[in-house]
């Protein structure tokens, strides 16, 4: 918000990011890729997908899925215990 209570637009809203992020001592991420990572890190610690989208702003969940949620080789390790145990290794 800015100093009267309105809404910040991208440009403002990215330029206090940076601000903050290097008065921070932060490296600077652009917000997309930090968006991403939080909708990641919120799908993988079980936030259901219809809670996803809505906090990224979509109507369709798969825009959520197909565009923000990137799961990493370590999001994916308790998926591979679970197929261990279905064919019997782990």
């Amino acid at each position: 918000m800015d100093g009267l209570g309105g809404a910040l637009n991208g440009r403002q809203l990215r330029t206090r990011a940076y601000e903050t992020m290097d008065a921070n001592g932060l490296r600077r991420v652009r917000l997309y890729d930090a968006r991403a990572s939080c909708l990641t890190y919120l799908a993988t610690h079980g936030v259901p997908d219809h809670l996803l989208a809505r906090w990224a702003g979509h109507t369709n969940v798969k825009t959520t899925k197909k565009w923000y949620v990137k799961p990493d080789v370590a999001d994916l390790l308790p998926a591979a215990g679970a197929w261990g145990g279905l064919v019997g290794g782990v």
